[in-house]
């Protein structure tokens, strides 16, 4: 099984983004929309993995009955990392990582992601480029 889990890591808004804010409304059912109100209902509740594939999960109707053996198949295939969720390339979100590998998204304009982009005890990255 692959993970996408950071530990101790904060990946900053892409270079490349415009955005000033957290946009607080992508679009309604689109992955964006349903990773942000699973961290915002949740914050520090998910791990990167947990994340990924609930937001899977969602998207095709997986039924919990069903979701133990569809998580195992998720998995079984390399999955890209937050790095490239556009939450963090075009919608103005950093994603902390606690620890226990625990997630959060943190605005861009808030004191809390200046304060987490200059903490020299977190790995520091940053969103892909949307562009080349």
């Amino acid at each position: 099984m692959t993970t996408t889990n950071y530990a101790d890591a904060f990946i900053a808004v892409s270079p490349d983004s415009s955005a000033t804010i957290g946009d607080t409304a992508p679009k309604p059912g689109s992955v964006a929309a349903i990773q942000l109100e699973l961290l915002q209902a949740r914050p520090y509740g998910l791990t990167s993995d947990d994340l990924l594939f609930e937001t899977h999960a969602r998207r095709n109707d997986l039924a919990e009955t069903d979701r133990a053996e569809a998580r195992a198949a998720f998995f079984a295939k390399p999955q890209a990392c937050l790095r490239a969720s556009t939450l963090v390339k075009k919608h103005g979100w950093g994603i902390h990582h606690d620890a226990e590998s625990r997630i959060a998204a943190v605005a861009v304009e808030s004191a809390e992601y200046a304060t987490l982009k200059a903490r020299a005890d977190l790995k520091q990255t940053v969103g892909m480029r949307s562009k080349r």
